[in-house]
């Protein structure tokens, strides 16, 4: 019975340290497509310390245990990103998702202007 609770605790916390290394890596590949300006546009630190830091948790994330200081800094470092910094940087580089669509648009837009209903 121990030996079975001790398996289901070791696969939560591999679960866990995945969940931490996909979150990180998921800052690190959006604050890489994000332009350099839109940082400071949006008044937040530039864009290397953000690829540095979510690139050193990401690092942390998979050396470490979950039990240690440096991947639980490495997931509040991410959060940070995903929660703060990733709104006010799209929102500074015009919306949409910073990976190369220009300007807004409606859901009802076509290839050629918005959509009038055939009106």
């Amino acid at each position: 019975m121990g030996s079975m609770l001790a398996l289901g605790f070791a696969g939560f916390l591999g679960l866990l340290k995945i969940l931490l290394m996909a979150l990180a890596a998921f800052g690190l590949f959006d604050a890489a497509f994000r332009r350099e300006d839109a940082f400071r546009a949006a008044d937040k630190q530039n864009k290397a310390f953000w690829l540095i830091i979510l690139g050193i948790a990401l690092v942390v994330s998979y050396l470490f245990s979950i039990f240690a200081m440096l991947p639980i800094a490495g997931a509040v470092a991410s959060i940070v990103y995903i929660v703060d910094v990733r709104p006010a940087v799209k929102q500074a580089s015009g919306g949409g998702n910073g990976w190369g669509r220009r300007g807004g648009g409606s859901s009802s837009d076509g290839p050629y202007g918005p959509y009038n209903g055939g009106r």
